[in-house]
């Protein structure tokens, strides 16, 4: 099977299977969602979900965010990961947003990442959400089925990979890839113990045809 057939199988199979897939992060706006996604790195979404509710009611918007402390951020946000660097973002991010940007969240990949407490990923995120551009977000997830599924081949950083799916995943594809993906590596195709017998994408997972090779030669 070549690279090109195992995207094409894959996509396709997506698409008739997923038709919607979507961001697990609960926002109404964008600038909830750039708040989620901040606090999303390296947490869950059901944590950074059962946070933001509180937080979004008692700072609605990013004004004022920016008008607060870290010190009274961390009160809010102290169950998620890493609250003392996420407390201290938040609040510059607003502030940076507010003297550089207008108060408006920039499409631009690039502008996104000056933002304090958003990396790569994270503007990747807001660029596809927000702007449906043709970028893709590599969290763990990612990372980890498209070495799984034989999308990627010994790729070495979240960069690698991403330039790779971006290289074989048509443009108009490429916003929704990032969630099927997730999505699949979530529910589906786990780390510890992937659930191939229910997996409809075994014909062409590299890991379930390896898999499957072995136990034909060597047994059960």
């Amino acid at each position: 099977m070549t690279t090109k057939e195992r995207y094409q199988g894959i996509l396709q199979w997506f698409q008739e299977n997923m038709p919607v897939a979507e961001t697990e992060l609960e926002y109404t706006n964008p600038y909830e969602l750039l708040v989620a996604v901040i606090l999303s790195a390296q947490c869950t979404d059901k944590r950074v979900n059962m946070t933001t509710p509180k937080l979004f009611q008692d700072f609605p918007t990013i004004e004022s965010m920016a008008s607060t402390t870290p010190e009274v951020m961390y009160e809010y946000i102290k169950s998620i990961t890493y609250p003392n660097n996420k407390s201290k973002s938040l609040v510059k991010m607003a502030q940076k947003l507010l003297s550089d940007y207008d108060g408006v969240i920039p499409d631009d990949v690039d502008e996104l990442q000056k933002l304090p407490g958003v990396g790569r990923k994270t503007a990747n995120v807001v660029a596809s959400v927000l702007y449906e551009k043709p970028v893709m977000p590599v969290d763990t997830h990612v990372f980890r089925i498209s070495e799984r599924l034989g999308l990627t081949t010994n790729s070495k950083t979240p960069l690698q990979t991403e330039k790779t799916l971006v290289k074989y995943i048509p443009e108009e594809l490429i916003a929704k890839s990032h969630h099927w993906l997730i999505l699949h590596a979530r529910y589906v195709c786990q780390a510890r113990k992937p659930k191939c017998e229910e997996c409809g994408l075994r014909p062409w997972c590299r890991f379930y045809q390896t898999k499957e090779q072995r136990t034909k030669t060597f047994g059960d």
